[in-house]
C-alpha cells in the first residue's frame, strides 16, 4: 500500500482540496519517512517539524473554513540549504555559516511559502554550491538511496535525495553547472533548470551574469511545473527578473510528440563521456527516438565552450569568495578554493574573450532551433561515484583537466542559458539511475515542461526506461 509521502505532488493537493486528506497527516507521513532513512542518506539536515506541524494545523483549517488556498497549499517541502529561511538555519554548507539564522527568508522561499507549502527543513549542498558531489564540512556527505555510499551528485543533492526517499514530494534547487540536472539524474527524479530570472535570485553576488539558477525539483514533469509556478515572479532585485510569460501558469498540457523535431547528441560536441553512458544513451534513445516527427544526430556548436566556462566561473568564484578564501582558507572545502585560485590567474584579456566566446555560444545555441525543437543528450558522464571521492578525476583513463570538466554535459547548456529538465531513464549497468536532458532555447520553458511530460510518459511505458525507485526498506 502507497504511504501518503510516496504520491505526487498534484494529487496530494487535489485531495487537500477535496478534504480526503489533511495536511496535517500528511505532513506526518513526510517526518516518518525521514526519521526512518535519513540517518542512512543525511540529506534533511536541518529539520523545523515543530514549526511545520503549528502550519500544517494552520493549513488545516483554512480548507475546513473554505478560505483561498495556494497552489501549494499543505504540502511539505524542502528546501536547499543555499536558499535563505527566516529563523531556520541556513549554513550554505559552510563552516563559516555553521550557526547563521536569517531573519527572513529569500524570495523564492517567500514565494512557496506564499503559496502555501510547509517547510519541512534545509536539504544539503556541497559548500556554497561547489562541486558536484553533496559532501561539505559541516553535515558531511549525502549518500544516494540507491547506494549509500555512492554520491548523489550536487549540488542539489540533498533535494533530490529527500525526493526520492519520499521525505517530501516537491523540493527546491538551484543550477549553475548542472547543480539541479545531475542530482536528478542521480536519484532518479525530475530537475528543472529554468530560463535567467523565472525564479528571481536577489541577492546573487554578481547578479548582472545569468548562469546561475533556481529552479524546481519533484518525482515527476507535473509536480516539477506546479513547484515552478509557485516559486516563479518578478523581482527588480534581480537584473534578469522580468516578462515572465503568463503561459507558465497555465494548467500543463502535454505535447504531441508526433510533432517533434529532436536533435539528439550523445555528448553535445564537445563533453567527455564515459563508453558504458555514450552505449547506454544509444540503447534507451533507439527505444523512443521513433515518437518524434523527426530525430535526427546533431550536435551543437559548443566551440570554447570549456575555457568560456572556467574563465566565468572564477569571475564569479572570485567576486563571491574571494574574501572568504583569503580569510578562512583553512575552514574551506577544496572546490571553492580551487574556484577560487584559478579565478585570480586569469586577467583581463581572458576575461573579455569569455564573454564574446559566451554570446557566439549563446547565438549558435538558439540558430540550432531554427530547425529542430528541443535537443535531448545524456545528464551525467559517468555512473555516480563513491562519494568519498569529491569529484570524477578521470573518465575511461583520461584525466580531468580541472574537478567541473566531468560535468560538460550540464555546463555547456548553462552557458548557452538553456532551459532544460531532466527526466530519468532506467538503471544504468551498476543498478544506478540514469538520466537524459530535454534542452531548450531560453523562454521556451513551457514548451520544454510539455515535450518532457509527454516524453515521460512513454519511458514510464517501457521497464527498461521507467522512473526507477529505491528499496526503502533497505535504507
Amino acid at each position: 500500500m502507497t504511504e501518503l509521502c510516496d504520491e505526487t505532488a498534484v494529487d496530494l493537493r487535489r485531495r487537500i482540496g477535496n478534504k480526503e486528506i489533511s495536511p496535517v497527516e500528511l505532513l506526518d507521513s513526510c517526518i516518518a519517512r525521514t526519521e526512518a532513512v535519513d540517518g542512512t542518506l543525511n540529506a534533511m539536515v536541518t529539520k523545523c517539524f515543530d514549526r511545520a506541524r503549528d502550519e500544517a494545523k494552520v493549513a488545516e483549517q483554512a480548507v475546513m473554513d473554505g478560505d483561498f488556498l495556494g497552489v501549494l497549499h499543505g504540502l511539505p517541502v524542502g528546501i536547499k540549504d543555499l536558499e535563505s529561511t527566516e529563523g531556520v538555519l541556513t549554513t550554505f554548507g559552510s563552516k563559516i555559516y555553521a550557526d547563521n539564522i536569517p531573519e527572513a527568508d529569500q524570495v523564492s522561499v517567500a514565494n512557496v511559502r506564499d503559496e502555501g507549502g510547509i517547510v519541512i527543513g534545509k536539504t544539503n549542498t556541497p559548500e556554497f554550491g561547489a562541486g558536484a558531489n553533496t559532501r561539505n564540512l559541516v553535515f558531511g556527505a549525502t549518500g544516494n538511496p540507491f547506494d549509500p555510499t555512492k554520491t548523489c551528485a550536487g549540488s542539489s543533492g540533498g533535494s533530490a535525495v529527500a525526493l526520492a526517499a519520499g521525505m517530501v514530494p516537491i523540493a527546491s534547487g538551484s543550477d549553475y553547472g548542472g547543480s539541479l540536472r545531475t542530482p536528478a539524474a542521480y536519484c532518479g527524479v525530475v530537475g528543472f533548470r529554468p530560463s535567467p530570472g523565472v525564479v528571481p535570485s536577489e541577492s546573487k553576488p554578481a547578479g548582472l551574469l545569468p548562469f546561475s539558477v533556481l529552479g524546481p525539483m519533484g518525482r515527476n514533469v507535473h509536480d516539477t511545473a506546479l513547484l515552478l509556478s509557485a516559486q516563479a515572479s518578478i523581482d527588480p532585485r534581480d537584473p534578469h527578473s522580468g516578462n515572465l510569460d503568463p503561459a507558465l501558469f497555465d494548467p500543463m498540457h502535454e505535447a504531441d510528440l508526433g510533432s517533434i523535431r529532436v536533435a539528439m547528441s550523445i555528448d553535445l560536441g564537445a563533453a567527455p563521456v564515459s563508453k558504458a553512458y555514450r552505449k547506454l544513451f544509444n540503447e534507451r534513445t533507439d527505444s523512443f527516438r521513433g515518437v518524434f516527427a523527426e530525430a535526427q544526430d546533431r550536435d551543437p556548436d559548443f566551440s570554447n565552450i570549456h575555457d568560456c566556462f572556467e574563465v566565468l566561473r572564477g569571475v564569479v568564484f572570485v567576486g563571491a569568495h574571494g574574501e572568504r578564501v583569503k580569510n578562512h582558507r583553512d575552514n574551506i572545502s577544496p572546490n571553492v578554493v580551487d574556484n577560487v585560485d584559478r579565478g585570480l590567474l586569469y586577467g583581463l584579456e581572458d576575461v573579455a574573450r569569455a564573454h564574446v566566446q559566451q554570446s557566439t555560444i549563446a547565438r549558435n545555441w538558439l540558430s540550432l532551433f531554427d530547425d529542430v525543437d528541443v535537443v535531448i543528450c545524456p545528464a551525467a558522464a559517468v555512473t555516480p561515484f563513491p562519494h568519498s571521492d569529491w569529484f570524477v578525476s578521470e573518465i575511461d583513463g583520461e584525466e580531468m583537466p580541472t574537478y567541473m570538466r566531468w560535468l560538460a554535459l550540464s555546463y555547456a547548456p548553462t552557458m548557452a542559458m538553456a532551459c532544460g529538465a531532466v527526466l530519468p531513464c532506467g538503471l544504468d549497468d551498476q543498478g544506478m539511475p540514469f538520466g537524459i536532458q530535454i534542452l531548450g532555447a531560453p523562454g521556451m520553458d513551457r514548451h520544454v515542461l510539455e515535450v518532457a511530460a509527454s516524453l515521460e510518459r512513454v519511458l514510464a511505458a517501457n521497464p527498461a526506461t521507467a522512473r526507477p525507485i529505491p528499496d526503502i526498506k533497505k535504507l
